[in-house]
């Protein structure tokens, strides 16, 4: 099967008033820029009249005004052109677009855990409230807490006090 890349490098000609900002635009896409360079070029061509209605004729004066015109239009992109090196180089046309950062409506703040009674705390940890106190009962205070810290969404370890009959969560 042959090989259908494109060389590393191919020859082109160009008017020697585009020279410049051909080695401008080759420089950028050296440098990896190409996803911003053309989405800059992109958009730098969409300000320009491309319904430009011109008879070049041999006649001079047609010729001239073209030429005239065109410079202007290759000063304009030259200065465009510059504008999009610097934002580029300013990471404005980046070829991974950087998440944006706000604030989600949404989203909570973390909230203190109170004391649980067994009832709250059993589902919490994915059992029944008797499978909780027997589990309570079997370990000591300290494989309690342990286990428990094993068995919450947070990891949080839970310590039953006998004064209150709550589970109180410890960090």
């Amino acid at each position: 099967m042959p090989d259908h890349k494109t060389p590393p490098s191919e020859m082109i000609r160009v008017p020697s008033a585009l020279i410049p900002v051909v080695r401008q635009l080759s420089q950028l896409h050296t440098e990896g820029h190409t996803i911003g360079l053309l989405q800059g070029l992109e958009e730098l061509i969409s300000k320009f009249d491309s319904n430009i209605d011109i008879d070049v004729a041999p006649s001079s004066k047609l010729v001239l005004q073209l030429e005239e015109k065109l410079e202007t239009k290759l000063e304009a992109i030259s200065g465009q052109l510059e504008k999009l090196s610097r934002a580029i180089s300013s990471n404005r046309y980046n070829s991974q677009p950087k998440q944006r950062r706000q604030a989600n409506p949404y989203q909570q703040t973390q909230v203190e855990l109170l004391a649980l009674p067994p009832e709250n705390l059993a589902p919490r940890l994915g059992l029944t409230p008797s499978s909780l106190t027997a589990e309570k009962e079997k370990l000591s205070p300290k494989e309690f807490l342990s286990w428990t810290r094993n068995r919450d969404p947070r990891s949080i370890g839970w310590e039953y006090h006998c004064n209150d009959r709550l589970y109180h969560p410890v960090k």
